[in-house]
């Protein structure tokens, strides 16, 4: 059995190195959709590498080059891995979105970014994807070339490429997050930077080439790349979930033997919610691990899954700014991961700090800060990196936590005024801002409420105008959606609350007494 493969320097380096190791185990599995006649495709690491090869030589074809700004926005499949390892072969600077993104996020990624290429999967999941970017770019001087690259990559003469890329570490990656600011913030990352975060992840885990794992979350996400390091670094195939249907899911990792599942928090109570229907009989019967993150994760699903799944919860923290802070790992003890998210991944340096910037005690509450080789090189827009680093160069996460006398990193809340809705940081003001220009809004709190399938639950509590009728939820979806903003921004949960907001002494609104009102209120 091979090494692990955790020094490559650039992920084109780790794909020949994986390939001159194992070129013909399974690296990526479609597992198709027998009940529509859609077969089932797989591809070995050798075929995906010269895949990429291939498609590589048709990108540059096109003009695309070593720091080419190029987005994609694509769903979880074998394409989209394939065209992204295509761009990193020639060294462009790619930027991810995930496909729930809308016209408002998009268009601003877009712009930011100046891409000169524009990949999209065409129509798909009853959206039309090209017509969106058509839509975004259509008043730029220079808008950028559209292509629809879901089946079908441009295909060229390997013989043709160019060098590979000669610099040092530059910025190959633009990921963006909604933060704490109504525009979405770009995360400049690098190949090292990205890979160590998943070199990280791939140890906690200590995955073997006889496992077989899964991707069912958007693969445009900051943990695509982490779990891409995984499946090369240790050398196993994962399971594609292009649109998530649970059951179907489930058919699919039976049929494959998939041994590690997940994703989120959400995931695995899915998964619970099925294996309560069958007690006595396991829904995947090959299943050792399951393991995700985003999302806060209640002690309770662990000792749930474990004593009814008879797997482990092995959970992570992370943030597109630092792929990987924590991950539990299936050698770590019940109470470890069912009370923390685990211990800080290999390289990563988490402090746990007073305001003042000096370290807590063990067990003591304070900021997560971090450095380390996953860490990434600062915003997009560099006016934002004055407030996100210290003096010391750590970057301050905004999330409050403990540190255990194990090592071992407990989330308690955070700073910043963000929900986390499965693994999708949500911006409060932003929702905030759009419903406040609604008439029958007066005041508007944006909350997140706890909930077991979401993490958090995004829920309006509203005051309304005076002299208007209250706001009802359909007109709060229509205002959303009329505004581009995604579906997954848009409340859940609208609160047409009885008098004014609570506020303190300078009329700023107590979103804390919202919260511990709100939280026990039976919903839906």
């Amino acid at each position: 059995m091979s090494e692990p493969i955790y020094d490559a320097r650039t992920f084109w380096e780790l794909v020949e190195r994986r390939v001159a190791d194992s070129p013909d185990r399974t690296f990526l599995i479609d597992p198709g959709d027998p009940s529509a006649g859609t077969p089932e495709r797989s591809v070995t690491f050798a075929e995906a590498k010269a895949w990429a090869e291939r498609a590589a030589a048709g990108f540059a074809a096109m003009g695309v080059g070593e720091g080419t700004p190029v987005t994609w926005v694509l769903p979880t499949r074998i394409e989209t891995i394939v065209a992204s390892l295509a761009l990193s072969r020639l060294g462009a600077v790619q930027n991810p979105i995930i496909h729930i993104y809308r016209d408002r996020e998009v268009g601003f990624c877009i712009r930011q970014t100046a891409a000169e290429v524009v990949l999209t999967p065409g129509e798909w999941g009853g959206f039309d994807y090209g017509e969106m970017a058509e839509r975004v770019t259509a008043d730029l001087d220079a808008p950028p070339t559209i292509l629809d690259a879901y089946d079908a990559l441009p295909d060229g003469d390997p013989a043709t490429l160019p060098p590979l890329p000669e610099a040092a570490d530059p910025i190959r990656w633009t990921y963006y997050t909604s933060g704490t600011t109504s525009d979405p913030k770009g995360v400049l990352h690098t190949d090292a930077s990205l890979m160590a975060g998943g070199v990280g992840l791939a140890r906690a885990l200590d995955m073997q080439p006889t496992d077989v794992g899964s991707i069912a979350f958007p693969y445009a996400h900051i943990g695509g790349p982490d779990y891409l390091v995984c499946l090369l670094a240790n050398g196993f195939p994962a399971v594609l979930v292009e649109k998530f249907d649970l059951m179907a899911a489930i058919e699919a990792y039976r049929r494959h033997g998939v041994t590690m599942a997940g994703g989120s928090t959400v995931f695995y109570t899915m998964f619970l919610g099925v294996q309560r229907q069958t007690p006595d009989e396991p829904i995947i019967p090959t299943l050792r691990l399951l393991s995700g993150g985003g999302a806060p994760k209640p002690p309770e699903v662990f000792f749930e899954v474990q004593a009814e799944m008879g797997v482990p919860v092995a959970h992570g923290y992370g943030m597109t700014e630092s792929p990987m802070i924590c991950q539990g790992s299936p050698n770590d003890a019940d109470d470890q991961l069912a009370h923390t998210e685990g211990h800080p991944v290999h390289g990563a340096v988490v402090t746990i700090c007073r305001p003042d910037g000096t370290e807590c005690d063990r067990g003591e509450e304070g900021e997560v800060r971090i450095s380390g080789p996953q860490l990434f090189k600062g915003y997009k827009d560099e006016a934002l990196n004055a407030e996100a680093f210290d003096e010391d160069g750590r970057f301050r996460s905004g999330d409050l936590a403990v540190m255990r006398d194990d090592g071992h990193v407990t989330l308690t809340g955070r700073l910043k005024d963000v929900i986390i809705r499965k693994g999708e940081n949500i911006a409060a003001k932003e929702v905030e801002d759009v419903l406040y220009a609604h008439p029958s809004v007066g005041a508007v709190a944006v909350i997140g409420l706890p909930d077991p399938e979401r993490g958090e639950r995004v829920c309006a509590v509203v005051e309304t105008a005076e002299g208007a009728e209250p706001l009802g939820f359909d007109d709060m979806v229509a205002t959303c959606t009329d505004a581009g903003l995604m579906r997954q921004k848009v409340p859940e949960q609208l609160v047409a609350y009885d008098g004014p907001l609570p506020r303190n002494a300078t009329m700023k609104i107590l979103k804390y007494e919202l919260k511990d009102e709100l939280a026990e209120v039976p919903w839906p």
